[in-house]
């Protein structure tokens, strides 16, 4: 009997979810410019805007893993994508204070995203296809980026920004009905999932087994942060996300000032760093699985191959900060971004092979740190501006993020379930 492919479709609609949600989240920064200068903004008050969403995101991570783990993920994950979509919507209403609370909103819509669908992942793919599966879910949430900087773009230009916030948040109802039809708490419970299948994800898999996989032990707060392992997952991730922040806030409106680009052709641009993304996170899943079924290596895998990624990330885009061009700047740049973007997957697959039953738990505190950094640094843009009156030292910033990412990686240790041993 050959193995059904209902995990195809469950991740197919996991790259759905992440694909809308990065739309939604990203199609302010096209269209920063423009709001600021109708509602008479500063920059100051539009990064403050930008940072909101990733203020509440981060700090929902760990309650909505936790809300996932009570009522279940087939009901968390549809009304994530109801409660981001609702406040897409919301952002038409166009006055600072609204939009500040909308941006709210969808921070806590989203929370969810990341941690529940690690999870699903983690109960859906056998480890050895973790990174590739991790990998496809990660580049949908840049194919979202990338979509949203010309179309978003282009909805501006053509019927106005608080149009384009309401279309954006109609797909997102519509997939929140079909995924909880669709989705199962574990393989063993999906009707379209035969027996082949199931034992190519849990091999040896029992039905008996079935309540004990759905329904983890509480993990206290105490024991999550009390792991060396677990410092080390959160503060490379702080670093790397507080870097990739930048291309969906900033970063249009560093084409425009330090390049001379026009408001259009920097929505075009800034897809080409988050293509590269794209690019970077699948190749990364790939390639590390390959290593970890070549090898049996995790830590070479997993760990190694980010380190080497990081390192030349943050050597492409410091010289980027000194190529005249602004098209070959932008190239250098999005190579940077795909070597980063290399390290996507190996978090996701070192999370979910290091976390044991709590693998919504770990990646939601991964993804908290990651967005205390996306919170910070859309504020830290217009301070080393003020300071230094040049964007190169926001580039040099972005490196010295990287450089630090890989150094905790290098701290990290990958193998064994991070729970089953005493705190060092």
């Amino acid at each position: 009997m050959r193995p059904s492919l209902t995990r195809y479709i469950i991740l197919a609609g996991l790259c759905m979810a992440a694909m809308l949600a990065y739309i939604t989240r990203n199609a302010i920064s096209p269209a920063e410019s423009t709001i600021r200068a109708d509602l008479n903004l500063t920059k100051e008050q539009s990064g403050l805007m930008m940072s909101f969403f990733f203020w509440s995101y981060a700090l929902c991570q760990i309650p909505s893993a936790s809300v996932a783990q009570r009522i279940g993920m087939r009901r968390a994950l549809p009304l994530c994508g109801l409660l981001w979509s609702l406040a897409s919507a919301g952002m038409a209403a166009g006055s600072f204070v609204v939009m500040l609370l909308m941006r709210l909103g969808m921070g806590v819509g989203q929370a969810g995203l990341v941690p529940v669908g690690l999870n699903i992942l983690s109960r859906w793919f056998p480890r050895g296809r973790q990174g590739s599966a991790s990998g496809s879910f990660g580049a949908c949430m840049s194919v979202g980026g990338v979509i949203a900087a010309p179309l978003s773009a282009w909805l501006v230009v053509t019927c106005g920004w608080r149009w384009m916030f309401v279309l954006y948040a109609i797909p997102g109802v519509l997939w929140a009905v079909w995924f909880q039809r669709w989705l199962r708490e574990h393989p063993a419970e999906h009707p379209r999932v035969n027996p082949a299948e199931l034992q190519l994800i849990h091999p040896g898999f029992r039905a008996e087994d079935s309540a004990v996989a759905t329904t983890p032990d509480a993990l206290p707060w105490r024991l999550l942060f009390s792991r060396p392992a677990m410092w080390c997952i959160c503060a490379q991730q702080f670093c790397r996300a507080a870097g990739y922040i930048f291309f969906s806030t900033w970063f249009s409106t560093y084409l425009q000032e330090a390049r001379g680009v026009k408001i259009v052709a920097s929505g075009w641009l800034g897809m080409l760093p988050l293509l590269a993304d794209v690019a970077g996170s699948l190749l990364g899943g790939m390639l590390s699985d390959a290593v970890l079924h070549r090898t049996g290596n995790q830590r070479l895998a997993r760990q190694g191959l980010t380190i080497i990624a990081m390192l030349l990330c943050a050597g492409l885009v410091v010289v980027a900060g000194f190529s005249a061009n602004a098209l070959a700047a932008v190239l250098i740049i999005s190579a940077g971004m795909f070597c980063a973007a290399i390290g996507n997957p190996c978090a996701s697959a070192t999370v979910m092979s290091m976390s044991g039953q709590h693998v919504a738990m770990v990646g939601g505190a991964m993804n908290m740190c990651g967005n205390f950094g996306a919170a910070l640094f859309p504020l830290v843009v217009p301070l080393l501006l003020r300071a230094t009156g040049s964007w190169n030292a926001v580039l040099l910033s972005y490196g010295a993020l990287y450089i630090a990412a890989a150094a905790f990686w290098w701290l990290l240790k990958t193998e064994g379930d991070m729970f089953a041993r005493s705190p060092q």
